[in-house]
């Protein structure tokens, strides 16, 4: 080694410790950095924890939960955002809440994120791209990554359809066996025979339907048969033009029919349900028919009293037409946060198709195609093909940035009118038009 060599060793050892410490440094930060994800508290948010071990194994960034109940949801995290909150860098928020969170600024918009990362949105399925994703709807405009496919179904008691002094007494009234219906007119038969009946000595109701008042629940039930039989938001060549549409003769009638099922297929006293009385009541063995979210059959398929074979499925009854209640969620950054890289690392991680089929695996519900279009996804589970043909119906209700009072003007003319008994279904529907009709005025979108 000659002079220079020694006369510079000391200070190269010295560069060489500094860059050691910076490399140990930056470990540290990427180890020292949290995100926290908002949802609501329910079986597919712990499958989400589960899933989110491989994002804090692959970037070092570790991960916190916030789940509120469904109850308080909406309301807790809506706060959150309106103050503009630090609570949440990540959100899983409804479907709903898209209008409102982008023109008021509470999500980034990921547009230029995705075409920078090669995340396309026709790798997802089209109606939970524009359901979670797109601010104005239809529009290439995104501010949500597709996370729980979801929309409304049924289950049944695969068991009792099933008995053969049933069948024989189902056949003899109908002329037809006794089997998962498919249009409305074949579910108010099923229903009604199964009301009062007993079965195994207990007492038992043909159907559990939803309608509780105060957040979302009679809107999210009645919607599945108002879609079917011809309600429509507003005039498809006239926006906010809702008259004769809204309250149509067709829309009349869906409501009147929600009203006899309420009063002649329900058990007694469930006056203001939503999501989880609806799965006591089908645990429990109170009921032939439940309608409730895809996103719960994993967990009744897996019940021990009614699951397994026992257990059916089938997607909503059509009548005129075909349709029902999407749901689901988009999740997104939100702009209050001080991690919006590592919130946006999430995203990218998330969208991955090898992701997607763990989060599926696992208890999720995927949205994306790779997922979706794989052969053998119908024989996946046995909903998996109620659930495809649901995702090709699906509607969803105003995602319009004044949607919590839209939302709050139909629960309580449809709930005065069902479950109350207040006025007809005609005068229900007019007094929502005119409800709505005050809503998008005061938003200055009047029907022009």
């Amino acid at each position: 080694m000659n002079l220079l060599s020694k006369k510079m060793l000391p200070g190269m050892v010295a560069l060489a410790a500094v860059a050691a410490l910076g490399l140990a440094s930056t470990s540290v930060r990427a180890q020292d950095k949290t995100i926290t994800l908002c949802w609501a508290a329910w079986d597919p948010a712990n499958a989400l924890v589960e899933l989110s071990k491989d994002f804090t194994a692959k970037t070092g960034v570790k991960m916190k939960f916030e789940f509120v109940p469904w109850t308080n949801f909406a309301d807790r995290m809506l706060n959150e955002l309106n103050s503009k909150g630090k609570l949440c860098d990540l959100i899983i928020g409804d479907s709903q809440w898209i209008g409102g969170a982008a023109e008021q600024g509470h999500y980034v918009k990921l547009n230029d994120f995705f075409a920078k990362e090669g995340i396309k949105m026709t790798d997802f399925a089209p109606a939970t791209v524009v359901g979670y994703a797109e601010w104005p709807k239809n529009t290439p405009n995104y501010w949500a990554l597709p996370a729980m496919a979801d929309a409304v179904g049924w289950t049944y008691r695969k068991d009792w359809f099933a008995r053969p002094e049933l069948q024989a007494e189902f056949k003899k009234l109908h002329n037809r066996d006794l089997a998962p219906p498919k249009t409305w007119a074949e579910f108010k038969q099923v229903s009604e025979f199964f009301q009062g009946k007993t079965i195994d000595g207990k007492k038992v109701y043909g159907a559990y339907i939803f309608t509780e008042r105060g957040s979302e629940g009679i809107t999210m039930g009645v919607t599945n048969v108002l879609y079917p039989m011809g309600f429509k938001y507003e005039d498809p060549k006239k926006p906010y033009a809702m008259d004769g549409f809204v309250n149509s003769p067709d829309a009349v009638r869906g409501l009147e029919f929600y009203k006899a099922l309420y009063k002649g297929s329900t058990p007694p006293g469930l006056t203001n349900a939503y999501m989880s009385e609806g799965l006591d009541a089908f645990k429990s063995g109170q009921v032939a028919m439940m309608m409730n979210w895809f996103a719960f059959f994993p967990g009744l398929y897996k019940d021990p009293n009614v699951g397994g074979d026992k257990i059916g499925f089938f997607t909503n009854p059509s009548d005129k037409t075909r349709g029902v209640q999407l749901g689901g969620q988009g999740i997104s950054v939100v702009s209050y946060s001080a991690n919006r890289n590592e919130s946006l690392q999430y995203i990218k991680w998330f969208a991955s198709p090898e992701v997607q089929k763990k989060w599926q695996a696992i208890g999720g519900s995927s949205a994306a195609k790779a997922v979706l279009d794989d052969p053998a996804y119908p024989q996946s589970s046995p909903f998996a093909q109620a659930f495809l043909d649901s995702m090709g119906m699906v509607v969803d209700f105003w995602a319009e940035p004044s949607y919590a009072q839209l939302l709050l003007a139909m629960q309580k003319r449809v709930h005065d009118y069902v479950v109350a008994d207040k006025g007809t279904a005609k005068e229900a529907l007019d007094a929502l038009v005119v409800d709505w009709r005050k809503v998008f005025k005061d938003d200055g979108k009047a029907a022009k």
